[in-house]
């Protein structure tokens, strides 16, 4: 089984006006944890979209309109997006999204390959959210070790890495970052049926 970490900046929370600037995945193989595909780009945007930006989303990235120019169109985005799904045979029920907010990320996703194309290749419709995994984990814990629950720590992916003593994500906020984060927090939290050979 793939895990399709991923992680997304935006220029804004809502997904009928805002866009994606800045995505990245990577595909872990989650029986011995080795690292299969690195994907990360950021994404060129109009001035009308970027027009549009939430401040408080920009505060949070610290992207500025010119970073943008170095980055792929969203047509471009999609391309790679197949292709590399297609290189790695990427269809469900041998791959799973994990994210901290899969809500968000997937929709935000779903405007560079549209859902009924996804549906049509068919690609994974599973997306796994993490703090939902931490709450199970931590329940267990509280039953036989009397540990914290899981509102007593927060859900945050901070808060949830503070719990196992790991740092927090760097800031300002980046795809990739995000990603590695993730998949920090998700080794020492869940970890690998067999460990890595690389």
């Amino acid at each position: 089984m793939i895990g399709i970490f991923l992680d997304t900046e935006t220029n804004g929370l809502n997904f009928q006006k805002h866009r994606i600037i800045e995505i990245a995945f990577k595909f872990i193989d989650l029986f011995n944890g080795e690292t299969l595909e690195t994907y990360a780009t950021i994404v060129k945007q109009p001035l009308d979209v970027w027009q549009r930006s939430d401040p408080q989303s920009l505060k949070v990235n610290g992207f500025k309109y010119e970073m943008l120019e170095d980055g792929i169109t969203e047509v471009q985005l999609r391309s790679n997006i197949k292709e590399i799904f297609l290189k790695h045979k990427i269809q469900r029920g041998k791959a799973v999204y994990i994210c901290q907010n899969p809500s968000f990320d997937r929709t935000f996703f779903s405007q560079i390959v549209p859902p009924e194309e996804q549906e049509s290749l068919l690609w994974p419709y599973h997306w796994l959210d993490f703090a939902s995994m931490f709450w199970s984990m931590a329940i267990e814990e509280h039953r036989t070790n009397s540990g914290p629950l899981p509102w007593d720590v927060g859900f945050s992916k901070d808060k949830i890495a503070h719990h196992y003593g790991l740092p927090p994500e760097q800031s300002p906020h980046r795809a990739i970052n995000g990603v590695d984060h993730l998949i920090q927090c998700y080794t020492t939290s869940v970890g690998y049926l067999a460990p890595s050979e690389s």
